[in-house]
């Protein structure tokens, strides 16, 4: 099990790779903001898997939830900010 969470580990890693370079080099603002998305999630799943190996997995869920809720948040000031609404 432990092998498989390591594999998983790597692969999150490489996809975060890929997405910052999405990031930095995207060719409109929506594959950036995708890019983001992306990064976002896949840091939330590496919490979790951090915390199986740890062996605290409640631990890390709730870090995993705190930064959901700060990612939501700063998804809706990034969307609201580039369509030039006022916040």
């Amino acid at each position: 099990m432990h092998s498989l969470i390591m594999v998983t580990v790597v692969l999150l890693l490489l996809t975060i790779g890929l997405m910052l370079q999405r990031l930095f080099q995207g060719p409109t603002i929506f594959a950036r903001m995708n890019a983001l998305g992306v990064i976002t999630a896949d840091t939330i799943l590496l919490i979790v898997l951090f915390g199986f190996l740890d062996g605290q997995p409640g631990m890390y869920v709730d870090l995993a939830m705190a930064y959901a809720m700060m990612g939501c948040l700063g998804s809706v000031v990034l969307a609201k900010y580039l369509g030039g609404k006022k916040l």
